[in-house]
């Protein structure tokens, strides 16, 4: 197995996939945690379905690279989210659920309205629950997902304790005068990103799970903010290394064999939590 990997590891395309697995880990743990801790883990379930919606009418307009359609559409539907949760009149799930099924449906009805392929179906569950595309990343598409993870890192490092505080408690931060409606629209903002740049990974529906199971995790061990954070990273850089490796070797689905990691990765943490009690 270990000569089998390392002729792999020959290979440019298999390096690009563990680099750009990496990258996207490390980016969507550090989202996850404050998505968890402020209960808007939905927005990146939500989010990825209108990323769903946006390439498939890239995909129907024949675009070069759709990904700088999905973008911006995407961040637009999250601010969208963010501005919609806080209308009395339509709460945050409800919100979500609209705008999410809405993109799904009109992502589906343009792909079969407006045929690009003979195999409808074969694009539509690559798109939602991630191809091999990971294995045929280009140089530049390696360019484009490093430049914006190190844009999300580094903005959750100047940031760090203006984002603690609003993640913790809205209400002081505002009194203390930090402006939490734009860190909040910051937070969302970034969530748009990730979810794009994760699609490349695990699929439209999965996505979410990139962002959710290692911050999930992180917290049946750790109580402070930079021990969830900081185990948040290591778990998602373990169990995407370890589900590229796996799908190469096992032929099986690079996004499905990342979530499963991860869920098995949650149960041992969940398990060692309530044994050691730091649960």
């Amino acid at each position: 197995m270990i000569s089998t990997l390392q002729e792999y590891m020959s290979y440019p395309f298999v390096r690009y996939a563990l680099f750009v697995a990496v990258m996207i880990s490390i980016s969507s743990a550090l989202l996850g945690v404050i998505l968890v801790l402020k209960r808007f883990s939905f927005i990146g379930d939500g989010l990825s379905h209108v990323a769903f919606g946006a390439m498939a009418i890239a995909s129907v307009m024949k675009l070069t690279n759709n990904l700088w359609f999905v973008f911006p559409v995407t961040i637009v539907a999250a601010i969208l989210l963010l501005w919609t949760g806080q209308n009395k009149k339509i709460h945050g799930d409800a919100a979500i659920a609209m705008i999410s099924v809405g993109a799904l449906a009109i992502g589906y009805l343009m792909m079969n309205v407006f045929k690009t392929s003979a195999n409808i179906s074969g694009d539509v569950c690559s798109t939602l629950f991630g191809s091999t595309s990971l294995l045929t990343l280009k140089a530049e598409d390696v360019w484009l997902c490093l430049a914006m993870s190190v844009v999300v890192i580094v903005v959750f490092v100047l940031y760090y304790y203006r984002i603690f505080a609003v993640t913790f408690d809205e209400t002081f931060a505002r009194a203390a005068g930090l402006r939490a409606s734009a860190y909040n629209l910051l937070i969302a903002s970034v969530t748009a990103v990730i979810i794009v740049l994760a699609m490349n990974l695990v699929g439209s529906l999965l996505a979410s799970a990139l962002i959710i199971f290692p911050a999930l995790s992180a917290m049946r061990m750790f109580k402070s903010f930079r021990g969830v954070t900081i185990c948040s990273m290591v778990t998602a850089v373990i169990t995407s290394m370890f589900g590229v490796f796996i799908s190469i070797l096992a032929g099986t689905p690079v996004g499905s064999t990342i979530v499963v990691l991860d869920i098995v990765l949650f149960i041992v943490f969940a398990v060692a939590g309530r044994v050691t009690g730091r649960g």
